[in-house]
């Protein structure tokens, strides 16, 4: 199965927008899916190898959409007593309207707009992530993505994705017909399917991005990552 990747056709939630309310049950959609199908897990099993209680720790998150992965940093590092001051980044200014609303009982968080392929200083985050964002981008901008992550922190990287393949596929497709089937949701999720990169294409982006000893895992419900562990 090749991935399907066409520049001039967007994701909805990609394509600039005002704030509304399809675009905050998209989001809905995707926190609820994020928790239903495995990438709350995902972030989890790396968080309690990489934040020590009683330590502080600055942390990164790329391309935040409505900042729940962020909420869930601070909401676990609450309950296991480490500090954290997190900045969460996404280029979609009404996508970050909601993410501050939402987030209001976490000062640990700060959100900015900007464009991931660039913002922020090399080597000042102890741990920058970078979830279910990679597929998109072509696979040049992905190498930008990965080799940007990477300077940016001292210490841990975890990019995590969907991985293509024919049962996430009809996962995907059957989730929205029956399910999820806000047409936002529906739309990007099936292009989101189409788009993310095997297991293989994904080991390769982070060689060409220059990721030297990285690690690679495949994850339940088609979710894949790779992760550095810089020192």
């Amino acid at each position: 199965m090749k991935r399907r990747f066409d520049p001039a056709v967007q994701e909805i939630m990609d394509r600039p927008q005002p704030l509304s309310g399809a675009l905050e049950e998209d989001l809905r959609n995707l926190r609820q899916l994020n928790r239903l199908f495995g990438s709350y897990d995902l972030i989890r099993h790396f968080l309690r190898q990489w934040l020590v209680p009683g330590k502080s720790f600055r942390l990164l998150d790329l391309a935040t959409g409505s900042g729940d992965i962020p909420r869930l940093v601070a909401q676990y590092s609450r309950e296991t007593g480490v500090s954290v001051s997190i900045d969460a980044i996404d280029g979609q200014q009404p996508t970050l309207e909601i993410a501050r609303r939402l987030s209001a009982d976490y000062p640990e968080i700060t959100f900015h707009n900007g464009d991931i392929r660039d913002w922020g200083d090399i080597a000042t985050y102890d741990i920058v992530l970078c979830s279910l964002v990679l597929h998109h981008f072509s696979e040049t901008d992905a190498v930008r993505v990965l080799a940007h992550a990477a300077a940016l922190s001292r210490r841990h990287v975890l990019v995590a994705d969907l991985r293509r393949g024919f049962l996430g596929t009809v996962g995907v497709f059957l989730l929205t017909t029956f399910t999820f089937r806000h047409p936002m949701t529906r739309h990007d999720a099936r292009l989101s399917a189409a788009r993310a990169f095997s297991a293989d294409e994904m080991r390769e982006l982070a060689r060409q991005a220059g990721w030297r000893n990285f690690q690679q895992a495949n994850f339940r419900f088609a979710r894949q990552a790779v992760w550095l562990d810089l020192g």
